[in-house]
C-alpha cells in the first residue's frame, strides 16, 4: 500500500536539544526542501509549531511536531525511530485562523491572522474602555478592563485559559469572548459565540488610554478599533499520534491533568 508521506521537510527551533534532534533526523531520514516535502516535521515547542504553522498557512500542508520544547501542548513525544510509520498512523487536526483587521488612530489599517487568539490590550497605566459590537449590534456599550481576548477552540487552552476563559473542544463550532481583567462590569466573565461571529472592538478612548491589538505574535499600537472573525478559507492541518489528539489534550486539561 502506498505511504502518504514520503518526503519530509524538518523545521526546528535554535535550541541545542532541537538543532542536535534536528541534525540526527536529517540523517536518518533525509530533508527536502519545504514546497517539495508532503509534510513538515516541526522539532521545538508550542511557540515553534505556531511559528510553523504560519510560515505554512497558505499551503495546506499537514504539521507533525514533536516536543523539544518545555509544555509541548501542540506537541507528539520526540522519538527518533520510525518516523514514518508514526506518520501513516498519525490523526489529522483541522484549525482555521482568525482574521483581524485593525484600524490605528491615524486611520491606517493593518490586517494578521491568528491560530490562537487576536488581544486588545492596555499600553499604559490606565485601563482601556472598549466597546464590544457582535455582527454590528452593541452588546456591551462599555467594558473597562485590562484588555479583551477572542479565543478559538486551538488557542482556548492558551492565554485564554490563563485569564479563566473556558476551554473549547477543537471541533465545537465556538469563539471564546474573554476580559483580561475587568474593572466593569465587574463581574462579566466573558461570552461563547458561534464561530460565525464578526466581532468588532471600539477603543472609547484611543488617545488617552491607548490600546494594542495582538494577532499571535504580531501587534499593531495605538488601534482604535479592531475586526475579527474565523477565516474559513485557511485550513490548518496538524497531525498527532493516536490517543494524542489535539481534541483529546483539550479533554484532559479540563479535567486538570
Amino acid at each position: 500500500m502506498a505511504r502518504r508521506f514520503n518526503h519530509v521537510a524538518f523545521v526546528a527551533s535554535p535550541t541545542v536539544e532541537a538543532q542536535a534532534a534536528l541534525g540526527a533526523l536529517k540523517n536518518r531520514y533525509g530533508n527536502v526542501e519545504p514546497e517539495d516535502a508532503d509534510v513538515i516535521v516541526a522539532l521545538g515547542g508550542d511557540g515553534l509549531m505556531l511559528r510553523t504553522l504560519h510560515r505554512f498557512m497558505s499551503t495546506s500542508k499537514p504539521i507533525y511536531g514533536m516536543n523539544k520544547g518545555t509544555v509541548g501542548f501542540l506537541m507528539n513525544e520526540f522519538r527518533e525511530d520510525d518516523l514514518f510509520e508514526r506518520l501513516e498512523a498519525s490523526e489529522r487536526s483541522v484549525a482555521h485562523p482568525l482574521l483581524m483587521v485593525a484600524w490605528d488612530v491615524r486611520g491606517m489599517s493593518h490586517t494578521a491572522r491568528a491560530i490562537n487568539e487576536v488581544s486588545m490590550l492596555r499600553q499604559t497605566y490606565q485601563a482601556a474602555k472598549l466597546r464590544v459590537s457582535i455582527d454590528n449590534q452593541v452588546r456591551l456599550s462599555e467594558l473597562i478592563a485590562d484588555g479583551i481576548l477572542v479565543a478559538t477552540p486551538a488557542g482556548s487552552t492558551a492565554y485564554n485559559l490563563s485569564v479563566d476563559g473556558p476551554i473549547l473542544p477543537l471541533a465545537a463550532p465556538l469563539l471564546a469572548l474573554t476580559p483580561i481583567s475587568a474593572f466593569r462590569p465587574r463581574h462579566w466573565r466573558g461570552a461563547l459565540l458561534p464561530d460565525y461571529a464578526k466581532i468588532q472592538i471600539e477603543v472609547l478612548d484611543p488617545e488617552e488610554r491607548p490600546v494594542s491589538a495582538v494577532a499571535d505574535h504580531t501587534e499593531f499600537r495605538d488601534i482604535s478599533r479592531v475586526h475579527a472573525s474565523m477565516d474559513r478559507s485557511i485550513d490548518l492541518v496538524m497531525l498527532h499520534d493516536p490517543g494524542h489528539s489535539l481534541d483529546e489534550r483539550i479533554l484532559r486539561e479540563q479535567f486538570g491533568y
